[in-house]
């Protein structure tokens, strides 16, 4: 037999709680925050290891070292790095007026993340039944993601880089939450392994929407053999904007950072 499942909108008074007008209030103060943001960027690769956290953190100091006005949105809820790469302490930032004021890094770099929040080594918990967490996880990180986005004032930016976790679920849930689909800066290491995964999560991209602003291969001239970059930036018709060696240089991420800009 048939299950009969009523949607949101079937609801009457009073099991209707005034959610959807809640998250559309909250949609609307996500593109007021963001109506000062030139661009958003996505920092992404679909899979872990390949050093997308660092490629972004890097990237926007190399910004701010240009005279870029840049941010940096650490969207991994669950493994937060960007204060530590941008040298910031813990709990830098600073609540005002019930807006949260993002922390600024020793270059001008604007940085919100739960690294800011979470005691070091402490895991991101919410309330909820434990027994339950894997139906309402997801969910909650969603929300949480639409709560930095509208609740934190970024201020003025040219460039907003908001570093995605591993996967493709993220990307789609700021797709959701933002006026268009943010464009997509692709982090692979050379290997063949690497760039199937990345493949994958470039074709959902595209078909989101998004636009591939380029490639940058990581992790160049050491253990990882392979061309990853090239092939992939052929295949989608996209810019091999660097290909990157372990420890670069400050020269190497400043020209990373004009090609970025010059590719937007």
């Amino acid at each position: 037999m048939p299950l009969n499942i009523r949607t949101y909108h079937d609801l009457t008074e009073p099991d209707r709680s005034g959610l959807a007008e809640q998250i559309g209030a909250q949609r609307r103060r996500v593109a007021e925050r963001l109506a000062v943001v030139a661009r958003v960027v996505a920092v992404m690769s679909g899979k872990g290891g390949v050093g997308k956290s660092f490629v972004t953190a890097q990237l926007a100091r190399a910004l701010a070292r240009m005279g870029r006005a840049a941010g940096v949105l650490d969207a991994d809820l669950n493994g937060p790095t960007a204060p530590r790469l941008l040298r910031l302490p813990v709990a830098s930032c600073t609540l005002h007026d019930g807006v949260v004021e993002p922390a600024v890094s020793p270059e001008g770099v604007r940085c919100f993340s739960m690294g800011l929040l979470l005691e070091d080594g402490r895991p991101l918990a919410f309330r909820g039944p434990a027994a339950e967490s894997f139906v309402w996880r997801g969910a909650l990180e969603a929300t949480a993601l639409r709560e930095l986005l509208a609740d934190v004032a970024w201020g003025p930016l040219d460039v907003l880089l908001v570093d995605l976790p591993p996967g493709m679920q993220r990307l789609a849930e700021l797709a959701e939450l933002l006026p268009a689909p943010p464009a997509v800066l692709t982090v692979t290491i050379p290997t063949p392994e690497s760039r199937d995964a990345v493949r994958r999560a470039m074709h959902a991209a595209r078909a989101g929407g998004s636009e591939l602003v380029g490639i940058l291969e990581n992790m160049v001239g050491g253990e990882f053999v392979g061309s990853a970059g090239e092939e992939l930036a052929t295949e989608f018709g996209i810019p091999l904007l660097a290909r990157l060696r372990f420890h670069p240089s400050v020269h190497e991420w400043d020209g990373l950072a004009h090609r970025v800009v010059g590719s937007a």
